[in-house]
């Protein structure tokens, strides 16, 4: 399932982070877990945050996913079912 992942990333967390010149490499070893088709970096609310777009192989691949983001970074981690539009086309068409 295509699956969108936004991280929003505590502010001081990220600038130790930074600091160190860890957060490349954190990023980099999140989209070789991923393999996202799509990554962008922007804020949201006021703090840096990255979204992910994926595909969820299993539910399970959440915390796998999900942890290093808390752990390192303090992220709030929101997961979410996403659609592009040959997804949204084939959906629609099967409404009839």
């Amino acid at each position: 399932m295509r699956v969108m992942l936004r991280a929003t990333m505590d502010t001081e967390k990220a600038n130790g982070l930074i600091s160190e010149g860890k957060l490349p490499q954190l990023m980099q070893e999140t989209m070789e877990r991923l393999k996202p088709e799509a990554t962008y970096f922007t804020t949201h609310e006021g703090s840096r945050a990255c979204y992910m777009v994926f595909d969820l192989q299993d539910s399970s691949q959440i915390p796998v996913i999900a942890e290093p983001l808390f752990m390192s970074l303090g992220a709030r981690i929101e997961l979410a079912p996403v659609m592009n539009a040959e997804d949204l086309k084939k959906g629609l068409a099967q409404l009839g």
